[in-house]
């Protein structure tokens, strides 16, 4: 095998089939954050905290997932993410490429930094961060169940990330105060989330300008260490996150979509869902009074459901418009009815 990692190179990798690259150890992907989008995301995260007078860059490597471990102020970076070929086995794996646009990307490595830099300053050891986000000794879930109607948390990672732990809180409040031109002054007025945001806007003020308290440059679990296959790696994460159980919107997506071969000319469902994203969330919000933000998480698991069944219209678009917003509707209605999901952490 170290024969064969010696030879395995960049551009060999992209030609590699899946069933190749799935009995690929994951140590062995020849994979480098340097020469990739990856490294000017990462340089746009270091602008965004020097914009903010903060001392700090977290340093940055590839692994299994996304995570920022404790004890080390750094973020770790999905390997998936530094090569195209491996953004493709991801979708086809996982149905999602967490992390996969620019903007995704982003996202996460704002939340990331949260968690960096909480331990970079040792934050989470002030009465006032305690007082604000609760206590981050808690233990951590393996599911949360989140209150989509909640207005003290605030709204940036999908699933309302913020609500898993205090720990989650934090890093996603940072991530809101951290993005440029997020106007969260304005955005969570009137919402009890936003004295969060001042706190984090206080603790940012405190240390502005100042050297890290903690500066190790650990790369726990980083890819050399990682020795399991990327087919054991993709049968774990279906595992944990339930990926082989059939979605609650099979049913009815294949009565209002088509696999019939006939139409395999036509546009994908899940194209034609993200064409009419906001039209729908627009009008269920109107219709049930949600927030916009947990109707657009219905719509987005219609649409991965729609692509891995590779449906597409089987109707009229304004036909299957109707149709969509119907279902969304009632989707989301259920999703109170039926008592608060599980979510994998």
């Amino acid at each position: 095998m170290a024969k064969r990692k010696a030879q395995l190179d960049s551009k060999l990798l992209g030609k590699l089939s899946d069933e190749q690259l799935l009995d690929t150890r994951i140590c062995d992907l020849p994979l480098s954050i340097a020469g990739t989008p990856l490294e000017a995301r990462v340089g746009q995260l270091n602008a965004e905290l020097v914009a903010r007078g903060l001392d700090f860059k977290p340093h940055c490597w590839l692994s299994e997932e996304w995570f920022s471990p404790d004890g080390v102020p750094g973020i770790a970076i999905p390997f998936y993410l530094a090569h195209p070929r491996l953004i493709r086995l991801e979708r086809k794996q996982l149905l999602e490429v967490e992390g996969g646009t620019k903007a995704g990307c982003m996202k996460i490595l704002r939340h990331e930094a949260g968690h960096a830099i909480d331990t970079a300053y040792r934050l989470r050891s002030r009465a006032s961060y305690r007082s604000v986000f609760g206590r981050w000794t808690a233990t951590y879930p393996t599911y949360y169940q989140p209150i989509p109607s909640s207005r003290d948390y605030v709204l940036h990672l999908e699933m309302w990330y913020a609500q898993a732990h205090p720990l989650e809180d934090f890093a996603e409040t940072f991530a809101v105060w951290l993005k440029p031109g997020s106007r969260w002054r304005s955005r969570y007025r009137d919402w009890p989330a936003l004295s969060k945001l001042h706190q984090v806007d206080d603790l940012m003020k405190s240390v502005r300008g100042k050297k890290p308290k903690v500066t190790s440059r650990s790369q726990p679990e980083s890819l050399s260490r990682i020795r399991k296959t990327l087919r054991t790696h993709y049968r774990q994460k279906r595992e944990h996150y339930g990926i082989e159980v059939p979605s609650i919107y099979d049913n009815d997506l294949r009565k209002l979509f088509s696999s019939d071969p006939v139409h395999r000319r036509n546009m994908t469902a899940a194209a034609y869902l993200t064409r009419i994203r906001s039209e729908l969330c627009r009008s269920v919000a109107k219709w049930t009074g949600e927030y916009t933000y947990t109707i657009d998480q219905v719509v987005q698991e219609m649409i991965e459901r729609c692509r891995d069944m590779n449906l597409r219209l089987g109707s009229s678009p304004e036909e299957a418009k109707f149709d969509a917003m119907i279902l969304v509707a009632v989707r989301t209605t259920n999703f109170h009815q039926e008592g608060r999901r599980r979510i994998a952490v």
